[in-house]
């Protein structure tokens, strides 16, 4: 059995102290994917944060390995250290460039969505307008299954991410997103959504974040009966665990230079109070608590290890086919 933690964030910042990623690895984490932009970030602070994240994967080996393939990740596995790989939150920097999907494949992206919250010149985010996938979001999808990304729907708007999930040639994913049927808010997905992503072949990563599991102290139980509902409507060979764990250094600056509102991208009608400060999380230990928490709802042992990590193995086998150079 191998862990799968489909997101998490440390500081956008050259500087950020991955020791978090010890705490992921030291709770049965096998592989995490890690935040390297949003949407609200310039190119020049995401090739930054790439170069430095690289940098110290490479000067920690022992601890760290920057993978590209599922055979990577279970070699990683085998020698007790982390596999790593990134991801991207929104399409702004491609810079309208579908092109910009293979490189930043090729310094070590794995996987992406098109969209945060708000809508851009490539998709709808989940707390704007509704206006569906534009034509360079079309080809922007064909880029991604292209380059071997996994394409990711999170933080997109409901008819939107539909519309990817039926253009997409490749299985597609939420890496963090919760049952819109169990806790109302914007960024948690309908049952129309998730059966689309099913439909793909692909998996629904429940998150831990408090807003979106409805509680201000999540906890394991809470995240397994938010799987537990996904498992019920589509399976359990669909679900899989992105926590979304924000690994706050309150020392680090990483906002976006310039003008950056974050009432903007987290605005308050959507119910979000002063953006995300007030959002808790489930604590790295929750990995360690999840086997028993699926196997409560119902979930045998096996079922519970597919749900933490062999699904998302499984579909990732299928899409990253082209390693990194």
């Amino acid at each position: 059995m191998l862990n799968w933690e489909a997101h998490a964030c440390l500081p956008l910042h050259p500087q950020a102290d991955f020791s978090p990623l010890d705490r992921l690895r030291a709770a049965g984490v096998n592989y995490v994917s890690v935040n390297v932009g949003m949407d609200m970030n310039p190119v020049s602070q995401i090739l930054a944060v790439l170069a430095a994240f690289r940098a110290n994967i490479a000067a920690h080996a022992d601890r760290f390995r920057l993978v590209s393939s599922v055979p990577e990740i279970r070699a990683a596995a085998k020698a007790g250290v982390l596999a790593v790989g990134f991801d991207l939150e929104g399409a702004m920097p491609l810079l309208e460039q579908p092109d910009m999907v293979a490189l930043y494949r090729d310094l070590g992206v794995r996987q992406i969505h098109l969209a945060y919250n708000r809508n851009n010149s490539v998709a709808d985010g989940c707390h704007d307008v509704e206006r569906g996938l534009t034509p360079l979001g079309l080809r922007t999808v064909k880029a991604v299954n292209d380059a071997g990304l996994l394409m990711d729907c999170s933080h997109t708007g409901r008819r939107c991410s539909l519309e990817i999930m039926a253009a997409s040639s490749r299985p597609v994913i939420f890496s963090h997103a919760n049952p819109l049927a169990l806790v109302e808010h914007g960024r948690n997905i309908s049952d129309e959504q998730i059966k689309a992503c099913a439909a793909t072949g692909g998996v629904v990563c429940v998150s831990g974040v408090s807003a979106f599991l409805g509680t201000r102290t999540p906890t394991a139980d809470d995240v397994a009966r938010h799987a537990a509902y996904v498992a019920g409507l589509v399976g359990v060979q669909h679900v899989g665990i992105g926590l979304d764990i924000s690994f706050r250094q309150d020392e680090l600056n990483d906002n976006p230079p310039g003008d950056y509102d974050p009432a903007y991208w987290w605005p308050k009608a959507a119910g979000y109070n002063r953006a995300v400060e007030r959002m808790t999380y489930t604590p790295v230990e929750t990995w360690r608590l999840l086997p028993e928490a699926l196997q409560k709802t119902g979930m045998s042992a096996a079922e519970a290890a597919a749900v933490m990590g062999d699904n998302m193995l499984h579909v990732a086998g299928q899409v990253w086919h082209r390693p990194a150079a």
